[in-house]
Order: structure tokens, then C-alpha cells, then sequence
């Protein structure tokens, strides 16, 4: 880690749940916002014609897409869940900043895309 970015982060701050969970909920956050010009994109060949968005539609059977579907899906749980535990936080005087809440959140978010994955979507 560069010096200029440790400025103001000590090595125990890194390793609070806390900062790890805000950095996941940011970094989905961000997947999110980079899927939807593709969305937008399905949209739009939703408006040309059932047949352009059949042949749109076709590239979502490659493995890679896929996978970057289960990745999505996975990004958007863990997005819900730790906004959820912030939400707690502000709304309800939750102070629960343990590791336990964390890794609840992001196991329930990765069992839903397991969920999604099993179910041959």
C-alpha cells in the first residue's frame, strides 16, 4: 500500500469489519453502476424488435456471461445486505460493528447467488 494512501488509515483501522464492509458495499456498488449501460443496452434491442432481442439474448449461453451474470448477482445481494446493516446502523441504533454481522451479510448474499446458480438461470 502506497504511503499516500495509509495517510490517515492505520493498519488497525484496515482490519475493522467496518471499513471492510463499507469497502465491499462500495465496490458492489460500483459493479452495479458498470452493468447497467449493458441493461440499458438489452432495453433498447427490447424496443427494435423480438428478433434483435433474440439474437441479443443469444450471448448470454457463453460461459463467461454467465458467469458474469452469477457475479452480478452476487454483487447485487452483498449491495442489499451491507446497505441493510447500514441502514440498522443509522435507523435503529444498531451498533453491531462485529465480524459476525459482516460475514452474515456475506454469506447470505453468496448463498443467494449459489441459490441463482443451482437454479440453472
Amino acid at each position: 500500500m502506497s504511503a499516500s494512501l495509509q495517510t490517515g488509515l492505520t493498519r488497525a483501522s484496515l482490519r475493522r469489519p467496518g471499513f471492510a464492509a463499507a469497502l465491499i458495499h462500495r465496490l458492489s456498488g460500483i459493479a452495479l453502476a458498470l452493468f447497467l449501460p449493458m441493461h440499458f443496452i438489452a432495453l433498447g434491442t427490447a424496443l427494435q424488435g423480438a428478433d434483435r432481442l433474440e439474437s441479443f439474448l443469444g450471448l448470454t449461453h457463453n460461459g463467461l456471461v454467465r458467469t458474469a451474470e452469477w457475479g452480478l448477482v452476487c454483487a447485487l445481494a452483498v449491495h442489499m445486505a451491507l446497505g441493510l446493516r447500514v441502514l440498522a446502523i443509522e435507523w435503529l441504533r444498531f451498533r453491531e460493528r462485529d465480524a459476525r454481522v459482516v460475514a452474515g451479510c456475506l454469506a447470505a448474499a453468496f448463498a443467494v447467488g449459489l441459490l441463482f446458480l443451482l437454479s440453472g438461470a
